[in-house]
Order: structure tokens, then C-alpha cells, then sequence
């Protein structure tokens, strides 16, 4: 067993899973004499483990949770995303706590609502002036992680990569469209902070 391996997948599992305590011990006696032992535990879930990851980096946002259980489904979904002044984009998809490197319904539907939600944010109050930002512009610099539940997910193999569920798109558009538009809204400095970073992305890219 690789002590490294274990302790990434049950820190990310106390991450997903706020409020519970995951014990690791390793018994293997190290150069020492010792054995290593760690507890994993959040009590925050998405909002520490976005934290977790921009450690080091400058903040362009505070974190930003938007969470729904749907009423007709039963879905439980949950994201948290921060911008930062990094150039690239982190994307984290989790199906029933479970890693979707290839993502699927709940990462396509994240996307386009972001885009969506962020550019009419930007033109009603008159930020954008010319070119609209598309969607890599806008998650430049943006850590996110989504988290979905949900009694009969459906992926596209035995690994999991992608999940397939389609209802699951429409309830991460809308939970995104409606909790993060009325976040903009609230939070007037920090939205134009993010909306001019993505539109200095968009003129970098034209150039």
C-alpha cells in the first residue's frame, strides 16, 4: 500500500463528506521507530477543500457554495468554486463521492450555466463592452468542485470516469443559474472583480 495514495482518496473523502472523522494508521515502523497515524476530518466539506487546494494562491473571490437537494429527484447537489489568480482552471467531479475525471452531465451542465449566468450578469450592469467572454475565459483562474448524490447514478464504465445521468445536467444548470446569479448580485465588487479578470482573459486571447 502506498501510505500516499490512501491519504489523498480519504482526505478527499472527508472533504465530500463534512462532519465525519477518517482515521489512517500506518503500522509499518518507519527509520524511527515510529508508525504514522493522521485524522482527516471538515467540518466546512466543499468550501475547505476549494480553500485546500488555492492554498498559496491569491484570492479573486471568497469561496462560493451553491447547494440544492431536488425536490422531484431526491438529487443532492453540491458546488463550491473560487477564483484565484492563477492562469489555469481546476475542475474536481465527484458522482456518489466517487472521482469523474472525464466528468459527464454534472460538469456540462455547471459549465454552460456558468458561462451563461456570469456573461448576462456582465451585460446588465454594463461591464462587457465588445467581446464577450466564453467559457474557458471566464474559468480562468477558477477552482471548482462538484459534488452530486444520487440512488441511481449511471457512469460509462467500470472506472466511473464519466457520469452519464441526464437529468442530473438540468438540476446543476439551474441550482448554478439561480444560487450564483442571486451571489452576483449581493456581492457587487467581487462579481466585477471576476467579471473584468475573465474579459482581460478574452481581449488576451483575441490579441
Amino acid at each position: 500500500f502506498r501510505f500516499e495514495s490512501l491519504e489523498h482518496r480519504l482526505r478527499e473523502l472527508a472533504f465530500l463528506n463534512p462532519g465525519v472523522s477518517i482515521r489512517l494508521i500506518d503500522e509499518r515502523v518507519d527509520k524511527e521507530g515510529k508508525i504514522r497515524e493522521t485524522t482527516y476530518y471538515s467540518k466546512n466539506g466543499l468550501s475547505d477543500y476549494v480553500t485546500y487546494i488555492n492554498r498559496g494562491k491569491s484570492e479573486y473571490s471568497p469561496p462560493i457554495l451553491l447547494s440544492r437537494v431536488d425536490e422531484k429527484t431526491g438529487i443532492t447537489c453540491e458546488i463550491a468554486m473560487q477564483y484565484t489568480d492563477a492562469t489555469n482552471e481546476v475542475l474536481l467531479a465527484f458522482g456518489n463521492n466517487i472521482v469523474n475525471p472525464d466528468g459527464g452531465t454534472h460538469v456540462s451542465g455547471f459549465k454552460t450555466s456558468l458561462t451563461r449566468t456570469i456573461n448576462s450578469y456582465a451585460k446588465r450592469n454594463k461591464l462587457i463592452k465588445g467581446l464577450t467572454p466564453t467559457g474557458d475565459d471566464l474559468r480562468e483562474g477558477l477552482t471548482s468542485i462538484i459534488s452530486v448524490k444520487l440512488a441511481d447514478p449511471q457512469f460509462n464504465n467500470q472506472t466511473k470516469e464519466k457520469l452519464l445521468n441526464p437529468e442530473v445536467e438540468g438540476i446543476v444548470s439551474s441550482l448554478v443559474s439561480k444560487l450564483l446569479g442571486t451571489w452576483l448580485e449581493e456581492h457587487p465588487s467581487e462579481s466585477k472583480k471576476i467579471c473584468l479578470k475573465a474579459i482581460l482573459a478574452a481581449q488576451a486571447r483575441e490579441a
